[in-house]
């Protein structure tokens, strides 16, 4: 059958647009051009002017871009590209990447908001050109937005967090990092607007106070997610705010948050039994004792990090492997343990290794122990952990530095049966 140019027609009214696509990335895909013989064949029966004409269409066509990334594009994007793309695609466009575009600015963003009004997640991070007006303008015209990443927009300040609470009610992520003119003022007037927040990241916003933390606690209760890393002026009476309003907490990060001790850990433990990612790098103030409640209340942790938490044992060690079963990642180096003399810098993967082989190790010798005495004697656990932990070393020094396997497997049995 041969097309002809009224069939081109009838083939783009009959069949939708999605068919027509992947019909033409069908035939990118598996023709060889190149080919003669193929070329021949191909405008033999037509196809060739029906591609020309259809993918032209399909390609201007606004509602087949609803999703566009232009991060790889980034040094050749600048605002004109950002407003042709906003003409052509309007009401169609859902999601927008403009990471890392240095010359796209206010006045480009400004058309973008007023073409495309149902934009629910804008990626604005590093677009260090823009300010408050941007935010206006989204606060104006997009009110369906839900996810916006303003990362290193370090212009921003409070009056852009209370423009997207007035207009942007429906945003239930947002991503302030490193914009570090913002205060307890503007997060006050976020929180009043934006009250079905599930995730706020404010790393680096050093000029927050345990006072911001309060109106979080008083606002958004549907939290999952929050990151205060490098906020350095966040005290535990914050954190024990947040964790009464926020049951729901399931990734926190406090690195840098030099002056909170165990008090925020055992307000985590008693008030946020969901949590799975804590993040308290350089907490020089925590100790086993609040991480041992932490282990025994929040069984779904998979992920620590406690870089430079240089008051901690392996008694820590101990308790997160019997207490929670889910944790897949650990992050103790370089780590400086009473109990444990090493350099864990250049022992990263060895010491991976040996905390795998003491979380399994533990349960078993405490139930050998129990089927032994019919009852664990008081004080057994602590030894048995003990005992564990010295022999998995001893195994892990001959499997990892001495190369010797078979030295190591006769460590770890004579830790289980003898």
């Amino acid at each position: 059958m041969v097309f002809s140019n009224n069939d081109e027609g009838l083939i783009n009214k009959k069949l939708p647009k999605e068919l027509l696509l992947r019909m033409l990335f069908s035939l990118l895909l598996n023709f060889t051009w190149s080919n003669p013989e193929c070329t021949k064949y191909v405008h033999s029966i037509g196809l060739d002017s029906f591609c020309n004409v259809a993918w032209n269409i399909l390609a201007l066509d606004g509602s087949n871009w609803q999703r566009i990334d232009l991060f790889n594009f980034q040094t050749d994007v600048e605002g004109r590209v950002v407003e042709n793309i906003s003409k052509r695609c309007g009401g169609f466009l859902r999601k927008l990447s403009l990471r890392g575009c240095i010359g796209v600015g206010d006045s480009s963003l400004k058309t973008f908001a007023q073409n495309c009004r149902n934009i629910e997640h804008l990626n604005l991070n590093g677009c260090t050109k823009i300010t408050d007006s941007t935010c206006y303008s989204l606060s104006r015209f997009c009110s369906k937005l839900k996810h916006l990443d303003l990362t290193s927009c370090v212009s921003i300040t409070n009056s852009s967090l209370k423009g997207i609470s007035e207009g942007c009610r429906n945003l239930e992520y947002l991503n302030l990092s490193w914009c570090d003119q913002i205060t307890k003022d503007g997060i006050e007037a976020l929180v009043r607007g934006c009250r079905g927040l599930k995730a706020l990241l404010l790393r680096g916003c050093t000029q927050l106070e345990d006072e911001a933390l309060k109106h979080i606690q008083n606002y958004c209760h549907e939290l999952v997610s929050l990151n205060f890393q490098s906020c350095s002026r966040i005290t535990d009476e914050g954190v024990v705010q947040i964790c009464r309003g926020c049951h729901r907490l399931q990734a926190l990060c406090l690195s840098g948050c030099s002056n909170l001790t165990d008090a925020s850990l055992t307000a985590l433990a008693l008030n946020c039994p969901r949590l799975q990612i804590l993040e308290a790098a350089r907490c020089s103030h925590l100790t086993d004792a609040g991480f041992t409640l932490l282990a025994r209340n929040c069984h779904d942790l998979e992920k620590m990090d406690l870089e430079e938490c240089i008051l901690i044992t392996d008694s820590t060690l101990v308790q997160l492997s019997v207490h929670c079963p889910k944790l897949q990642a650990l992050v103790p180096f370089p780590l400086v343990c009473t109990q444990l003399p090493i350099s864990c810098t250049h022992y990263q993967p060895f010491l991976i290794f040996f905390f795998t082989l003491q979380k399994y190790l533990t349960p078993i010798y405490l139930f050998v122990s129990s089927t032994r005495t019919h009852q664990v004697q008081p004080g057994r656990h602590f030894l048995a952990s003990k005992a564990v932990v010295v022999f998995c070393l001893l195994s892990c020094i001959h499997i990892y530095i001495l190369d010797n396997l078979t030295v190591g497997v006769a460590y770890i049995f004579f830790s289980l049966f003898f």
